[in-house]
């Protein structure tokens, strides 16, 4: 595997390394809100300031990921490139920027009663820590405590699940959810809204 990109101002470097890690969590600042980018590949390729935006390629040359962040000394992680990246680049592509959905909520993964999870067929939700008030969660009648199961017919098992689902097409449009709520499930409908930066 291969890292490209710009470190320290010398054009063009590459540098060698191994995936050393999947599925990692990278915590992300903008402004006073932290936000998880989840599921980065961890690299041990030297990685320096420079090489963010460059490609993390394997040994075939093609393009694995993106190189995000510099973690520590041997200690480099990248975003994947999967659907959701491509969603990205296609939406700056066409429009110079990238509109993201916003719903309102915030949530931990939880273990899901094993009667739950033999009926869903999945073994963890992401329980609601906190709605927003008059956030489009909070309209459609999303409460602290509940269990969110499914948004848009896809299972939700952590943040990065409804994550997901919190792109440009997503905006103004209907978002079934199912949540578990006191042992129950209960449907409801959500409308994101455009995120504001």
């Amino acid at each position: 595997m291969v890292a490209v990109g710009n470190p320290m101002g010398l054009a063009g470097s590459v540098t060698a390394g191994v995936v050393s890690g999947l599925g990692r969590s990278l915590p992300a600042r903008d402004g006073r809100v932290t936000r998880l980018i989840e599921d980065v590949i961890q690299t041990d390729a030297a990685l320096n300031p420079g090489n963010s935006g460059g490609a993390l390629a394997d040994s075939a040359g093609r393009v694995i990921g993106v190189n995000t962040a510099v973690a520590g000394y041997g200690l480099g992680l990248a975003v994947p490139i999967n659907a959701t990246t491509r969603q990205i680049v296609d939406d700056l592509i066409a429009d110079g920027r990238v509109r993201r959905a916003w719903l309102g909520v915030a949530g931990v993964p939880v273990p899901l009663p094993p009667e739950v999870a033999e009926r869903t067929g999945q073994r963890r939700g992401l329980r609601v820590v906190e709605v927003v008030p008059g956030s489009p969660a909070g309209q459609a009648g999303i409460y602290l405590g509940d269990v969110i199961l499914s948004a848009g017919g896809r299972p939700v098992r952590d943040g990065q699940g409804l994550q997901r689902l919190m792109l440009g097409p997503a905006i103004g449009t209907r978002l079934p959810v199912t949540v578990l709520r006191r042992g129950a499930l209960v449907d409801v409908v959500a409308v994101p809204t455009e995120l504001d930066r």
